[in-house]
């Protein structure tokens, strides 16, 4: 039987890494060779569990799939931008102020950053799904077959153990959260490709290069694919902001607000920003492969006080727990309010919204 045929994708040829010294964080490097039993989960819950409760971030390495598989998501992620009409863009740019919901493009100059100065970033959303909840442009439908299979193994066998390790970190049963994310339920789980583009160095002045406020992500867990243009920055507990480094073929995984609030504090969703890539990555464009989960839509996203362990150690709270919103509520608020809404300042570095009684912070 002949092999299929894989669809031709134009090579996307990424920046070379940085080579200046940089202050990285210092994040712990898991290996999930054996994360796929149960073993292998409960061998690995203090070193995952301690990462999502101080730094909130973590590499991981030896996750299933190779650098040449890798290479050829990141040559599909940069269809969208590069093989897309301005004008098909259009007809595919998402409402988010109207709908509370990314997929589709979100276009440049969408967002306010800082002082007047607008975002460079394209992004391009998909529905985990792939073909049941949109439509897709034209020069990204012979990739939707690869699209899928990417999405769930993401799912299956990426988020999946991370969500039972982190069950198991408050001694509750492995299953406690996927009961929460099936991959046929209601939710906004998607892949994103994000593309940034370079600034004029007037905005880079104006914005403080910054790209991207400091913010925590809405929803459970986070799926960064690694890649070499340095410019991620996480809020370090000693106050500091620190580069993430890049490792080849490994994933950058952080939790977001959602796993915070299921689990009263317990886990950290960590600040987190994008700024200006060091002197020698400038000029470069920074794609990005992202794998976002969210609860499912009619989750109520309050503490898990059946859990022992927040029964020793207790929980804090963002809102009032009689009041805490639904995932989708909270991620429609989140989603339609980002950088289309007016925030509050609380001094020079931190400004505030509210969402469904919920404080948001961002840092600039």
């Amino acid at each position: 039987m002949p092999a299929p045929t894989i669809p031709f994708a134009p090579r996307y040829v990424p920046a070379p890494p940085t080579k200046e010294h940089l202050e990285w964080a210092d994040l712990p490097i898991v290996d999930f060779s054996n994360a796929g039993t149960p073993e292998g989960r409960a061998a690995l819950t203090p070193q995952v569990c301690d990462a999502m409760r101080t730094s909130g971030f973590m590499y991981i390495i030896n996750h299933g799939l190779s650098q040449a598989q890798n290479d050829r998501i990141f040559d599909i992620a940069d269809i969208p931008f590069s093989q897309v009409s301005e004008e098909e863009m259009k007809r595919f740019t998402s409402d988010i102020k109207g709908t509370g919901s990314y997929k589709g493009f979100k276009p440049r100059r969408l967002w306010e950053i800082d002082n007047g100065v607008r975002d460079q970033i394209e992004t391009y959303n998909t529905h985990r799904s792939v073909t049941e909840m949109q439509s897709h442009p034209k020069a990204l439908q012979p990739f939707l077959p690869e699209l899928r299979a990417f999405a769930e193994y993401n799912h299956h066998k990426i988020m999946f153990p991370i969500l039972q390790i982190l069950a198991r970190g408050l001694e509750l049963p492995e299953d406690t959260f996927l009961n929460m994310h099936g991959f046929d339920d209601d939710s906004e789980t998607y892949v994103r490709f994000m593309k940034y583009y370079p600034r004029s160095e007037d905005d880079e002045q104006k914005a403080k290069n910054v790209w991207l406020k400091g913010h925590t992500d809405i929803g459970t867990v986070t799926v960064l694919w690694s890649q070499p243009v340095s410019a991620l920055q996480i809020l370090c507990p000693d106050g500091k902001w620190r580069w993430i480094k890049h490792i080849d073929n490994a994933l950058v995984v952080n939790i977001g607000d959602s796993m915070e609030f299921f689990s009263g504090g317990f886990y950290k969703g960590t600040i987190h920003r994008v700024r200006q890539p060091p002197a020698d990555q400038r000029g470069y464009n920074r794609l990005g492969v992202i794998y976002f989960g969210t609860a499912n839509a009619d989750v109520v996203l309050k503490p898990l006080s059946e859990s022992s362990v927040l029964q020793r150690v207790g929980v804090t709270l963002r809102f009032d727990e009689d009041k805490a919103p639904t995932s989708d509520q909270y991620r429609k608020g989140r989603t339609a309010a980002y950088g289309l809404s007016e925030l509050t300042k609380k001094d020079d570095v931190i400004e505030q919204q509210i969402i469904h009684g919920v404080p948001v912070l961002h840092y600039n």
